[in-house]
């Protein structure tokens, strides 16, 4: 129960939280394992969700310039590459500055905010976190099922749900 917004924040830092659990304790060569024909690892779905961070609430909701945003790489294929050094622990961190950042442009903003995409047209911020929870959800589930070709685990489910206001894992 709660209001529009508290209900969207919720279930977003929730699919945040998933997505981090997921890939989170994994070895560094795990976590590169490629174990589909696409370049979807556990690493590349983290900095690819941080890459959609950064677009739409840093590039986009802030209007930020380039050289203002917390990271590089957007956009399709770019954003699931890596630097060859970048470790699970640093992605991680990655990841999480720039959801901070996300809560942070956010939090003044109406719902009703409008933005301008390129290709969708018109979009207010209750379309980003909504589409963003669509996003996270989905690579979260991505994440859990390659979590469990490499280990047996599986992380994600109503027994690892974040209660609301309690932020990612790593911030409890």
């Amino acid at each position: 129960m709660g209001a529009e917004r508290v209900l969207l924040e919720a279930m977003l830092d929730e699919c945040r939280a998933d997505l981090v659990r997921c890939v989170a304790g994994l070895s560094d060569a795990d976590a590169r394992r490629r174990l589909v024909p696409s370049l979807t690892t556990p690493l590349g779905l983290l900095t690819h969700a941080a890459a959609a961070e950064r677009s739409w609430f840093q590039r986009r909701l802030a209007a930020l310039a380039e050289p203002e945003w917390d990271g590089y790489a957007y956009g399709d294929d770019a954003s699931f590459r890596y630097d060859d050094d970048l470790t699970v622990p640093e992605a991680v961190e990655r990841f999480e500055r720039a959801c901070a950042r996300s809560r942070e442009i956010a939090a003044g903003l109406d719902l009703d905010r409008e933005l301008v995409h390129e290709r969708i047209g018109v979009v207010s911020l209750r379309w980003v976190y909504l589409h963003m929870i669509r996003e996270l959800a989905r690579h979260a589930g991505h994440a859990d099922i390659l979590r469990e070709q490499i280990d047996g685990e599986t992380m994600t489910g109503p027994q690892y749900a974040v209660p609301p206001g309690q932020g990612t894992p790593t911030d409890r």
